[in-house]
């Protein structure tokens, strides 16, 4: 009997972006001159050609999601985006429907710009809009105003690419939850296909974190600010799928799925990473391999190939990495995708599902289901204490 293996979707990294965020530690370099197009689309081409030939990658199954992430992938020409997805259609099939989703930044798009990235291949964009509070932006070090962000939107709907996505944060310095609120007000108007609503973090190695900006939110406040936020997108319509994603029904993100489903993507650009099955001949799981690329634009350009770290997902490893994405999930999943997507039988995490149940952090079926069973949802406890939960199904210390 043929298995249903994992869905496979690409990420592409574009590491350059016009300034660098004091919050941000994405690979993202501030630009110095123009961004070299023709050199990182070669290196993207070459990177490409050796993840097939030497198979790290499967070229099987069709992609179901194409995600031009970064950095700012806006800063490269429409031609250039649209050649980016030439190479890939030549090389991979694509299932029909194929999601193709491209970061903007609301500062680095110049008037009409979306009707030819649509006409490019792109079907879906994703806009870094982050408050709506010029002051707060400024804080941020965003080099846009809330304005531009409006105009971003109408211009998307404009080209026909009313399934967007805006990015969204909390807990910003000076913020109260009013000012939250406003935010996702702003945002709703703008009548986005998606809101993705994250808690400013000081993630380490970021200016923000050897010197934190003042006046941030309490914990009290932030959750309160949430609590609000929440309740104000699910009466727009916009049904909380993911610990921080909000989508109008049907417009989930296809690619993000891909990830929460603990399926396959291939990773290029620089500092890019990709995860990849090894399947057998009726298409169930035997291996799982990490890939990870160079995150200096300039070595990755001199030779992609030398640069690709690919290492192997032991099965101790894989019940942790697969709960780490699938318990972000608010409708859960089946018993049936952690056999199919790990390799793995489902006795392997029964005991620790077990104690999960008994805390409280996972629900003890889906919504509507008559009985009882075998499917994993985080409980509202298990999504308030994600980590608490996840650290259940850490590999013990001895690999079993």
């Amino acid at each position: 009997m043929t298995a249903s293996p994992p869905p496979f979707g690409v990420y592409v990294h574009f590491p350059w972006c016009v300034s660098k965020c004091p919050y941000c530690d994405f690979n993202s370099h501030a630009m110095k001159d123009a961004v070299p197009e023709r050199q990182y689309l070669e290196a993207l081409r070459r990177d490409l050609e050796h993840q097939l030939a030497s198979g790290v990658a499967e070229p099987s199954r069709p992609v179901v999601s194409v995600f031009l992430g970064g950095g700012t992938p806006s800063l490269f020409a429409p031609q250039a985006i649209g050649e980016v997805l030439t190479m890939l259609r030549a090389a991979l099939p694509f299932a029909s429907e194929a999601e193709i989703t491209m970061e903007a930044n609301p500062g680095t798009i110049e008037r009409g710009r979306f009707a030819e990235y649509a006409a490019a291949g792109v079907n879906r964009v994703s806009l870094g809009a982050q408050s709506f509070d010029d002051a707060a932006l400024r804080r941020l070090g965003r080099i846009h105003a809330a304005d531009e962000t409006r105009v971003a939107a109408a211009e998307l709907h404009a080209a026909g690419l009313a399934n967007f996505n805006l990015d969204l944060m909390y807990g910003l310095p000076g913020q109260d939850a009013a000012g939250a609120l406003a935010d996702v007000e702003s945002a709703l108007a703008l009548a986005p296909a998606q809101v993705s609503h994250y808690h400013l973090t000081l993630e380490p190695g970021t200016p923000f974190a050897a010197r934190p900006p003042p006046a941030l939110p309490d914990d009290d406040l932030t959750e309160r600010m949430l609590e609000g936020c929440q309740s104000r997108l699910a009466a727009a319509g916009h049904l909380r799928y993911e610990v921080s994603a909000y989508a109008r029904p049907g417009r989930e993100c296809a690619h993000n799925l891909v990830y929460w489903r603990y399926g396959d993507y291939l990773g290029l650009g620089a500092g890019a990473h990709g995860k990849l099955s090894v399947l057998d001949d009726e298409g169930r799981v035997r291996g799982i391999h990490r890939t990870e690329q160079v995150r200096e634009p300039r070595r990755y350009q001199r030779d992609p190939a030398a640069t690709l770290k690919v290492r192997e997902v032991e099965p101790a490893q894989r019940p942790f990495e697969f709960m780490l994405n699938a318990l972000r999930l608010t409708g859960g999943v089946e018993q049936r995708l952690f056999e199919a997507h790990t390799g793995l039988p489902w006795s392997t995490v029964v005991a620790q599902v077990q104690r999960a149940r008994a805390a409280g952090y996972l629900d003890e079926s889906p919504p509507g289901a008559a009985v009882t069973g075998d499917f994993l949802r985080p409980s509202a406890r298990g999504l308030q204490f994600l980590n608490d939960l996840l650290v259940e199904f850490l590999p013990s210390e001895s690999g079993t």
